[in-house]
């Protein structure tokens, strides 16, 4: 780690930064945010701004990674045997928590989970799934592990973009359902 990423100014800069984005983006989409609008709000200066990140996507991408820790923090909610019919009270609380920043969402995740935020989402979750299966010894974490975090992050971003149809409560109940079933798929060969 770098001495400016451990420097508590430089972290209470980024905070200022990070929250007037959001601050910004329940305003207006983040297409429509300027840097001039940006540092006024934080209460830094514009080339502060560009020694913290090099553009409004980057801080943007920045203030939403704790979306994706909450994502796979959710997911892995449970200890033993998961239920496949009971989901992690944990998800839900998650689809509710991120469902009234779905503009800003849906600015860096695009329909069927590309995008900056979705590109990280899927690193994270796959690298931490795919550790648990290699940990329990189940068959083939790469690939169950790539399995699941390409379906969650697509039915995320569908989700965001008006593309599902379901309540927090119900997308949680079949996603669950889903990525339960793809960790039980036999992935024997012939």
């Amino acid at each position: 780690m770098t001495a400016a990423a451990t420097d508590p100014r430089a972290a209470r800069t980024r905070a200022k930064l990070r929250a007037a984005l959001l601050e910004e983006c329940a305003e207006r989409p983040l297409d429509e945010v300027g840097v001039a609008a940006l540092v006024r709000r934080a209460g830094v200066g514009r080339a502060t701004f560009y020694l913290h990140y090099t553009d409004l996507q980057a801080l943007a991408v920045d203030a939403c990674a704790d979306v994706v820790r909450e994502a796979v923090e959710a997911l892995h909610a449970w200890r033993g045997v998961p239920d496949p019919d009971v989901p992690p009270p944990a998800l839900a609380a998650f689809f509710a928590d991120v469902a009234p920043h779905a503009r800003l969402y849906t600015s860096l995740l695009r329909p069927g989970g590309g995008g900056p935020l979705g590109d990280l989402l899927h690193a994270e979750l796959r690298e931490y799934s795919r550790r648990e299966r290699a940990l329990a010894g189940a068959p083939e974490p790469a690939l169950v592990a790539s399995a699941v975090s390409a379906a969650f992050g697509g039915l995320l971003a569908d989700w965001l973009h008006g593309l599902i149809e379901a309540t927090p409560e119900e997308l949680a109940d079949r996603t669950w359902r889903l990525l339960v079933a793809l960790h039980r798929t036999p992935l024997g060969g012939k």
